[in-house]
């Protein structure tokens, strides 16, 4: 049996966990699918899976291994349908990452509609507030806010975002407007961690920057939290324009300091070289770009 046979058969056994569904599923006997595992585990010297009498679970190697070969079948199978004329139907396992918020509130609305029109794909949907490498952590699509430095990616924009400072119309009524961000001194403030790490909030205006020392009343390590507390009138909070996109639409939060913003940060989906071709990343990107810039919180 070839490699690219193994392949199969290792990733059959992965998904279903279990050699003998797996044989059920490919229509051979489950000893040669044992020994399919067992020729290919031989051929890279490393144990693929845990196996007791109840389960099978991929080892640390195979999971790396489950991902890279399950690209690589889905790229063979593409090549072939691409050199035969044919089209390949989008399908397989997708992975998107995007951080928290932004994956909430924009990303989740294109991914259910993705499902809907490619019943053949399965989604993972993973929102981190960091830097994933797509490489390393087997991603196939990230949604990226901020100027990229890596070159090895294919990278499409489709707007822009920017830090804000708001406050609820009620704080301001009670404790007055700031003008100037060094009026931030006088007030109560809410720290957002995941938005602004430093407790020296950066403002520009007219090529002069400036920094601002808070001392926050309220700290808070989710944004969601803080956006929810300054919306209660708990003091002024600094956070993505994305993520008060709606409640600055309806009035719980007022947009202030406006005159102060630093410069917009780029909205980038990427992926990586060689994957461009793959029919169901294709189909997520062009859908994603679509409805990302025809959002109206994601600035262009």
């Amino acid at each position: 049996m070839d490699k690219l046979e193994l392949m199969r058969v290792f990733v059959e056994v992965a998904e279903c966990q279990s050699f003998v569904a797996a044989s059920r599923k490919l229509d051979v006997s489950a000893p040669a699918v044992t020994r399919s595992v067992a020729q290919l585990e031989h051929m890279l010297g490393v144990r693929l899976f845990n196996r007791t009498t109840r389960h099978v679970r991929l080892t640390d190697a195979g999971v790396r291994f489950f991902d890279d070969s399950r690209r690589i079948l889905e790229e063979v199978e593409q090549a072939e349908a691409t050199a035969s004329g044919g089209y390949t139907e989008p399908k397989g396992v997708l992975s998107v990452t995007a951080p928290v918020l932004f994956g909430q509130k924009h990303v989740m609305p294109v991914v259910t509609e993705y499902l809907q029109q490619n019943p053949a794909v399965t989604v993972n949907a993973l929102f981190y507030d960091r830097v994933s490498n797509l490489l390393d952590e087997g991603l196939d699509i990230a949604i990226r806010i901020g100027h990229l430095k890596d070159s090895n990616i294919y990278a499409t924009r489709v707007g822009s975002v920017q830090q804000v400072v708001c406050a609820s119309p009620g704080y301001l009524e009670q404790h007055g407007i700031p003008r100037h961000p060094f009026d931030l001194k006088d007030h109560d403030i809410i720290h957002a961690a995941a938005v602004e790490p430093s407790m020296t909030w950066r403002f520009e205006s007219n090529g002069q920057k400036m920094a601002v020392k808070v001392s926050p009343r309220l700290r808070c390590s989710q944004n969601g939290a803080a956006i929810l507390a300054a919306g209660l009138g708990v003091g002024i909070t600094r956070v993505m324009s994305y993520q008060v996109g709606e409640e600055l639409k309806n009035g719980v939060l007022v947009r202030i300091l406006c005159d102060y913003e630093s410069e917009p940060l780029p909205v980038s989906i990427i992926h990586l070289e060689g994957r461009q071709a793959n029919a169901k990343i294709r189909a997520f990107i062009d859908l994603a770009v679509a409805r990302l810039r025809a959002n109206p919180y994601i600035g262009h």
